[in-house]
């Protein structure tokens, strides 16, 4: 199964222009609240219309502007899970997962309604109403009324926004091995970024309606290429940077030079670093950054370090820090210490 998309759609405050393609394969679309992951499925499904552009199912044109194609939602092959689930509150299980079966005999909805129940495990609910069930067997009522349609694209919104946090551990291993089964495209939004790098084989970030170019998603994680991957990411030690020679970069916004494991690109403006790639400096070492203990802040199971730096008071200018918690740390405010960064974990990037 193959996917490609290339649309533009604009709302009053808000412009959309997304392209990529993606194969067999489970792609996810990274961003934060707002950036038109949501929206891009719906236009994928025929619940939006984009303004211009294609899509391409596995060969079938779903949405072409210029040639004046637009099928409707049933005609699409499309699994689309919603946020909520949207099951019918006065249908049973049996009723729900069989309500888009309209094309089969009553005996061929039977057989496949029975076969999916056995394989989603609902066999002892099958008679119940959705108010009846918990929050992971809603959604596998939903899972199970979408695959039994046999869809070439499988669509999930945000799959455990509507479960508490002590359901959605098991909630995903569970969905992992539905879609490890399912075999075609499955396209996953989120913005949490533990969810896409378990859940994913390649990602797509939608930065203010536009997406960046797909990369395989561990690639991604390692090695972020732009800015707004980096901010997506969580990686917050970020300074305005300009060169200094070909291995030698001046850290603008912390006061200080660092030498790089590469060649210096041309034209860089910021470069970042990630928590864990900040290790306490012993003796002489490059890239050693004086920092000063600002704030600790504790959490349950780590203390975070805000640290100021040589170049100056603004928010950039701090260092973060997380460590874990151990008996014998006892660095508090104004306290002084040495942080090292090895030349080959500084990220540079271009605005």
């Amino acid at each position: 199964m193959s996917l490609t998309v290339n649309i533009k759609k604009r709302l009053e405050n808000f412009n959309l222009k997304v392209a990529f393609e993606a194969g067999n394969e489970r792609m996810a679309l990274l961003g934060t609240s707002g950036s038109g992951k949501s929206l891009t499925l719906k236009c994928i499904a025929g619940i939006e219309k984009p303004d211009s552009g294609q899509i391409v199912l596995d060969g079938q044109v779903l949405f072409d502007s210029q040639k004046g194609i637009n099928l409707p939602p049933q005609k699409r092959r499309v699994g689309y899970l919603f946020q909520q689930y949207a099951l019918f509150p006065n249908m049973t299980v049996e009723q729900n997962i069989a309500c888009g079966m309209w094309q089969m005999t009553r005996a061929e909805r039977q057989k496949a309604v029975a076969v999916m129940i056995e394989r989603m495990k609902l066999n002892s609910h099958w008679k119940k109403r959705p108010a009846e069930l918990s929050g992971g067997q809603q959604q596998r009522v939903a899972l199970a009324r979408i695959l039994i349609s046999c869809p070439k694209l499988l669509m999930l919104d945000e799959p455990f926004s509507a479960l508490d946090s002590h359901l959605r551990w098991q909630l995903e291993l569970e969905l992992a091995e539905t879609i490890k089964s399912y075999e075609g495209t499955t396209l996953l939004v989120s913005h949490k970024q533990d969810e896409v790098y378990r859940l994913s084989d390649s990602v797509c970030v939608l930065n203010d309606g536009s997406a960046e170019q797909k990369r395989p998603v561990k690639e991604l994680f390692e090695a972020p290429s732009t800015m707004s991957e980096c901010m997506i990411l969580g990686i917050n030690n970020i300074s305005r940077a300009r060169t200094v020679d070909d291995y030698t970069i001046e850290a603008i916004d912390w006061g200080t030079r660092l030498c790089t494991g590469k060649a210096v690109p041309t034209g860089i403006s910021h470069i970042a670093v990630k928590e864990e790639d900040l290790v306490f400096a012993n003796g002489e070492v490059t890239n050693k950054i004086k920092c000063q203990v600002d704030q600790v802040i504790e959490d349950v199971s780590s203390t975070l370090l805000m640290l100021s730096t040589p170049g100056g008071d603004s928010g950039s200018s701090r260092l973060q820090l997380r460590m874990p918690k151990t008996p014998g740390m006892k660095l508090g405010k104004s306290d002084r210490l040495n942080l090292h960064i090895d030349p080959a974990r500084v990220m540079t990037f271009n605005r």
